[in-house]
């Protein structure tokens, strides 16, 4: 997948490779989070939009990098929603991972396109 094409729409490997999680994570967090419900195409596979993406971004955040519990980062999320501040910690989130996957798609890019030496 080409980590720096902007789509509408990304199936769930595309958002595996992205977000660094396996789809089977991704399917019991729709269970354990209300937020996460992605929409279903006419094959009745899921599809994720960007806004999802950055929603399971912030919850790898809160679960691995700030140790909540799924319980504390539902808590939390519901305290984000109610305050109004979700989307731009959605965002600020998503930036980091984002950006290195850009970084990492152009570094294969420049490794692709260096001749060798000698």
């Amino acid at each position: 997948m080409d980590p720096i094409a902007r789509k509408t729409y990304y199936s769930i490997g595309e958002v595996s490779a992205l977000t660094g999680l396996e789809a089977h994570v991704l399917r019991y967090w729709e269970t354990q989070f209300d937020m996460l419900s992605p929409s279903r195409n006419r094959g009745g596979t899921r599809v994720y939009r960007m806004r999802e993406i950055e929603t399971i971004l912030l919850v790898k955040h809160l679960l691995h990098e700030k140790c909540f519990t799924i319980e504390g980062a539902r808590k939390e999320l519901e305290t984000m929603r109610s305050g109004g501040d979700i989307s731009e910690t959605r965002r600020l989130n998503a930036e980091p991972a984002v950006m290195s996957l850009i970084k990492d798609g152009l570094d294969n890019l420049r490794d692709t396109l260096t001749l060798p030496k000698g």
